[in-house]
């Protein structure tokens, strides 16, 4: 017992540092981004005092949550499930409608917050949660693996309805991930994938305006001035940031031609004032990020923190991925917020949350 308390371990201050640096950078950039939008609406600071709180409340959050210990925490997976499902049910009823999207709910004067952005963080600990518990069944399809192809329809089918399909498509992604890592029979992999894939497709062609989206990306040009205008602002600024940028404050691209420059095209915002040099650095901390996930994954002490960790390595890559690679026009025009750095509350802090659960696991790992 005392040779216990003599070996206690500090949490992973490499990935606490990275997690704030991250954020510090975040709001700052967002400050630079919107302070010629807000301000012709009010104040120039308004998007920057808003993230700077919702910093503040996912710091408390993530540190409070760092010193519950992990085996205490899933106990609460099953609640957090339901009430996130809850809350998708709800946002379809009672959310704020934003050109067209039912994705938030509005809770009086705080603002609003995205069911969906918690949800990634509530699936993964509840997978976690499930797969340690049904491990030696897991390997069956009729007991391990449909149950959560059941879940895996509920939540993607109402994100979806939202309609919010590339929320839906990462929620997948991690389902068949974390099932991959917690000992799937891969036989089951091909079929499973096809029919995700199958549905995607489906969602796409039987919507009008995501045909569209899917067509402008393989020519964006064609239509400069309709359905490509965003992705060819946001290309046109990191073209004239070049290797060293504008300088901050100095992008062109936010004073009304680049839509999002905060949000989901800040990367382009960022690589217009501080260059390509810099946007790969960035790069490389997001993927130091996940570099630390991982080896806490692989370092865990039992199933459940080596799936958490697992999980939310591959919702940061995911994430990363997928909004670089819009605002570089690698893959078509989706709304994906940038970890950590674009605005918005329910992102910075159900992610906050969710490292949180790492920083704890990391006490517990021999790294």
């Amino acid at each position: 017992m005392n040779e216990g308390r003599k070996r206690k371990r500090t949490m992973d201050y490499w990935l606490l540092l990275t997690i704030m640096g991250l954020t510090i950078f975040g709001i700052v950039s967002i400050f630079s981004a919107s302070m010629y939008n807000s301000g012709i609406s009010g104040s120039p600071f308004s998007y920057f005092t808003k993230q700077l709180i919702f910093a503040i409340i996912g710091t408390i959050l993530m540190i409070t949550i760092s010193n519950i210990d992990y085996r205490k925490t899933k106990q609460f997976a099953p609640i957090v499930m339901i009430g996130v499902i809850i809350m998708l049910v709800l946002v379809l009823f009672i959310g704020t409608n934003v050109n067209g999207a039912k994705r938030w709910i509005r809770i009086g004067s705080l603002g609003t917050i995205q069911p969906s952005e918690f949800t990634k963080i509530a699936l993964i600990l509840f997978l976690a949660y499930y797969i340690e518990r049904k491990k030696e069944l897991i390997r069956s399809f009729r007991y391990g693996i449909l149950p959560v192809i059941g879940l895996a329809l509920i939540v993607c089918g109402l994100i979806a309805l939202e309609p919010n399909l590339s929320t839906a498509t990462i929620i997948g992604a991690l389902i068949v991930g974390m099932l991959i890592i917690g000992g799937m029979n891969l036989k089951y992999f091909i079929p499973v994938v096809i029919a995700g894939v199958g549905g995607i497709v489906f969602m796409i062609i039987s919507t009008p305006w995501r045909l569209t989206r899917m067509l402008t990306f393989l020519d964006p040009w064609a239509d400069i001035k309709g359905a490509g205008w965003q992705i060819c602002q946001s290309l046109m600024a990191l073209g004239s940031g070049g290797l060293l940028g504008r300088g901050f404050g100095q992008g062109k691209a936010k004073l009304l031609f680049m839509p999002e420059p905060q949000n989901d095209f800040i990367f382009a915002h960022i690589g217009e004032e501080m260059g390509l040099i810099f946007g790969i650095i960035l790069i490389a901390v997001y993927l130091f990020l996940i570099w630390r996930c991982v080896i806490i994954a692989l370092n865990a002490p039992d199933s459940f923190s080596m799936l958490f960790c697992g999980g939310m390595a591959g919702l940061l890559g995911l994430q990363v991925f997928i909004n670089i690679g819009v605002a570089t026009a690698l893959i078509p025009v989706t709304g994906m917020p940038l970890p950590f750095v674009s605005a918005g509350a329910s992102s910075l802090i159900s992610l906050m949350c969710g490292m949180g659960v790492v920083l704890n696991i990391s006490k517990h790992c021999n790294i």
